[in-house]
């Protein structure tokens, strides 16, 4: 069984003061202003991909 993962801050208000949600896995509720949030994996990008990309050269 994998481990939770925890963020360490609020991604709207930017307070540490989090707990697990009762909305089921992967779901936090922050305190301080009061929104539920979840965090999710995406994938793993390919080699050589880059997500600051804009279809051109790099300067």
């Amino acid at each position: 069984m994998s481990e939770r993962a925890a963020p360490f801050y609020c991604p709207y208000c930017g307070d540490e003061d989090l707990r697990p949600g009762e909305q089921g896995h992967g779901a936090w509720e922050c305190r301080a202003c009061s929104r539920a949030f979840q965090l999710k994996f995406l994938g793993l990008l390919a080699p050589g991909t880059s997500s600051n990309s804009h279809g051109g050269e790099e300067i």
